[in-house]
């Protein structure tokens, strides 16, 4: 074998056994809690009563971490929390006047008397032909009739409404 060989591995080797037997060195000597137990075997024979053996065990160090290790942390200060001071709003009920439903009439024609003016209005299937005074199904009335509009009072309400019923041509 090469001479540069075997030196490096005798420097290996002696670097490696150094290292092992280093802290084993310094522990000891670091340690001074830590009590060491002198047992004295007897000889052949002859009982030693000068033997220590310590009756309490030595105790043993908590490494366990305190507090939570994956805490976070912050320069900041921490945001302190604003009292809230808000009193509770009423809210009054919104009273909705109320209103005439739509005008479920279409009107369909308008016949032309000399005495008389009728209209003819349609409410789904149902035909209707009014004059003016006439009331249909209980809750509309006729009040007037015009070349231009029809007006209705919608009776449970007393609502008025027009319905256009021809044109100024």
């Amino acid at each position: 074998m090469n001479n540069k060989r075997v030196v490096g591995w005798v420097a290996f080797l002696g670097v490696a056994a150094a290292l092992t037997w280093l802290p084993e060195f310094f522990k000891q000597a670091d340690d001074s809690d830590v009590e060491v137990a002198a047992v004295a075997t007897p000889a052949k024979g002859k009982a030693s009563s000068t033997a220590k053996a310590s009756a309490a065990p030595a105790p043993i160090k908590d490494l366990s971490p305190a507090g939570d290790l994956f805490a976070a942390r912050s320069w900041k200060a921490a945001p302190s929390l604003a009292s809230v001071t808000e009193k509770p709003v009423t809210v009054a009920p919104v009273v909705q006047a109320p209103t005439a439903p739509p005008m479920p009439f279409q009107f369909i024609g308008r016949m032309d008397d000399r005495t008389d003016l009728q209209v003819f209005l349609q409410n789904g299937e149902k035909i209707y032909v009014v004059r003016k005074g006439d009331v249909i199904d209980d809750t509309w009335k006729i009040e007037g009739i015009s070349d231009l509009e029809l007006s209705l009072v919608y009776l449970p309400l007393h609502l008025s409404q027009t319905l256009s019923v021809g044109s100024a041509q």
